[in-house]
């Protein structure tokens, strides 16, 4: 959710701590500041709003030094103010400066505690009793590394920091405890951030913080000690994307740049992963043996949001491909219900950034059940990466707009080669894998040919772009797209959707329908689409206003609808890649022509790091 970008080289911190923080703008925040070692000490600048704003006041009055720390915040304690912005000053001679993402649970406590000794508050956040912690433990000395070691055990909850001083110049100190953070290697310079996004065009080496460890990071070197083991030895990663993949390329926003890149990203997704020969699909990383998987008798999905709507998605293609009993849990129910699992289930959590709290969450909660956990997730070195037995990567690269798109197709599909390789483990025949794979071969050259629909779905924009509450509905594999369809306009346009199964459609929601409800069908041919007709057909006689997606050539459907959105004639196992791009279009034209923010949809952020 909140950004942090750390510098210690020998440039000018402050442009490249504002750069960092505007990659990070995805994530969502409301207030943005930073703090750099000048030669005057100390120099702080915050304002909330967006990062122009603190641009604005960069200009008017610089922060000069190499050295520097900067942050984008989310609120969670106290409202969106300059002086609840980050970083936050420690002691009262402004002996250190903090960044913090994640939430202090004990900070009402810790808070009492420091007023009682004499610090002076200055905001209403959890994140200034730890600037006052590491100042106190810091004392007259000018060891920054070791005060903020003394000053962790004190605190309850998650944080990712990041730790300047004007005793201590040159010097930028991290810490993580269950809140992402990375450091970046370059030549005489070094970098800290919340995420790799931040850092890339300074240096494609980077480092992965684990909880417990603290990290020293000056222009020459850097340092990693964890908190309970001592120095640690940390692995190298290299990024595998360039650092133009997060420019906009000439599109208007992310989202949409995203949106036009899914053709790319389901090939990537199968790209190496399909076996023809053996009409199945491999994977190189699940770290389970074939032996292994066909004594499952159980799948267990934990997800949040969009990768919830892709595990639905799954339940369908795996219950169909592999006659595999399959649940899908909210993440953030899951971790708490202790839920019944037995020795022959197998848990797989999806996240695309990898950082998602209540994802993680469950991730822990069924290893220490003993249960072998895979991660779907596409971000390499990730927490949940790290932590699972094995998994799958997307292989989508970055996906900036807030609103998730490209991942959502990723994930659904993995999901749908998860399903062929468990299906052919157990009964299904060579023949019907291979017509599996076929399919999946098909959907890039169908993706295209639905985004040069753009027009006319721009159109159908138009006409639903005053609508307070909309309808979204779907049978079968098209019920989780339904899902999708209304979150994505919800999450952009700020219009009322939701999502049902087609046929739910008479047990309360066709009591909305009027001719001001837009009631999108995502529909297209398959073995249930005679009843979807007769669904359609209720709504037209009471006057709703009809929007459909479905096979081209589908006249029964078209002359029923107000608006009918084609996509090719495609096998059912693979519509849903194809069938959701126009209600992301349609969400996407919705929003625009209604003047939202589309990449940074009022509060919500990319990555939820916190429960």
């Amino acid at each position: 959710m909140c950004g942090i970008v750390g510098y210690t080289g020998g440039n000018p911190a402050s442009s490249i701590l504002v750069s960092g923080l505007r990659r990070l703008e995805y994530r969502g925040y409301d207030s943005a500041g930073l703090a750099t070692l000048g030669e005057n000490g100390l120099e702080l600048r915050k304002r909330a709003g967006r990062v122009r704003v603190l641009e604005e006041a960069l200009e008017a009055n610089p922060a000069r030094g190499t050295c520097g720390i900067s942050h984008t915040r989310w609120a969670t304690h106290g409202p969106a103010t300059d002086a609840n912005a980050h970083p936050h000053l420690g002691g009262n001679a402004r002996a250190v400066a903090v960044v913090h993402n994640g939430v202090i649970e004990n900070y009402a406590a810790l808070r009492s505690e420091l007023t009682a000794q004499g610090y002076a508050f200055a905001s209403q956040t959890d994140t200034e009793v730890i600037a006052h912690l590491i100042a106190r433990e810091l004392g007259e000395g000018d060891d920054l590394y070791e005060a903020v070691q003394r000053s962790l055990p004190y605190l309850e909850g998650t944080y990712g920091l990041a730790v300047v001083s004007p005793r201590c110049p040159g010097q930028v100190i991290g810490a993580r405890f269950g809140s992402p953070l990375v450091v970046g290697l370059g030549e005489d310079e070094h970098l800290l951030a919340s995420d790799a996004l931040a850092i890339a065009p300074h240096t494609a080496n980077v480092a992965y913080l684990q909880d417990g460890e603290v990290v020293r990071l000056t222009p020459g070197k850097f340092e990693i000690r964890h908190q309970e083991h001592g120095p640690i030895t940390p692995r190298i990663d290299r990024l595998d994307w360039k650092p133009d993949a997060v420019e906009l390329g000439g599109h208007a926003h992310y989202m949409l740049k995203e949106i036009r890149e899914q053709p790319d990203t389901v090939m990537d997704a199968c790209r190496g992963r399909i076996r023809r020969a053996e009409g199945t699909a491999i994977f190189g990383g699940l770290n389970m043996s074939p032996r292994q998987l066909r004594r499952v008798r159980r799948v267990v999905f934990a997800a949040c949001g969009t990768s919830w709507h892709a595990a639905l998605v799954g339940e369908y293609l795996i219950e169909r491909l592999a006659h595999l009993p399959v649940e899908v849990e909210y993440a953030s129910e899951f971790r708490y219900r202790n839920a019944p699992l037995d020795d022959r289930t197998l848990v797989f959590v999806l996240s695309q950034s990898g950082e998602t709290a209540d994802t993680l969450g469950a991730l822990r909660e069924a290893k220490r059940q003993g249960h072998p956990t895979l991660a779907i997730v596409n971000t390499v070195g990730s927490t949940i990466a790290r932590e699972a037995d094995g998994g799958i990567y997307l292989h989508c690269g970055p996906e900036v707009g807030v609103a998730s798109t490209k991942a959502f197709t990723a994930q659904v599909t993995v999901m749908t080669l998860l399903a062929l390789y468990l299906g052919r483990l157990r009964h299904l025949s060579f023949t019907d894998g291979l017509a599996v794979a076929d399919a999946l071969a098909e959907v890039p050259s169908a993706l295209t040919s639905v985004l040069a629909t753009e027009p006319a779905i721009e159109a159908a924009a138009h006409r639903i772009a005053s609508a307070r509450s909309a309808l979204f509905m779907g049978r079968d594999l098209h019920f989780p797209v339904a899902l999708e369809g209304a979150l994505k306009l919800k999450e952009i346009s700020y219009i009322h959707a939701e999502g049902y199964p087609t046929a739910e459609m008479k047990h309360g929601p066709i009591a909305l329908v009027d001719s001001e409800t837009p009631c999108i069908f995502v529909a297209p041919r398959g073995s249930l689409h005679g009843k979807t007709l007769g669904n359609v057909e209720e709504v037209k006689a009471r006057h709703g206003m009809i929007i459909s997606v479905g096979t081209e050539g589908d006249e029964s459907l078209a002359s029923l609808s107000d608006v009918f959105l084609p996509i090719p004639d495609l096998p059912e196992v693979v519509q849903p890649l194809v069938a959701v791009v126009p209600l992301q279009l349609l969400a996407y034209h919705v929003a625009r022509i209604r003047g939202c923010d589309i990449d940074k949809p009022r509060n919500l952020a990319k990555s939820v790091t916190v429960e």
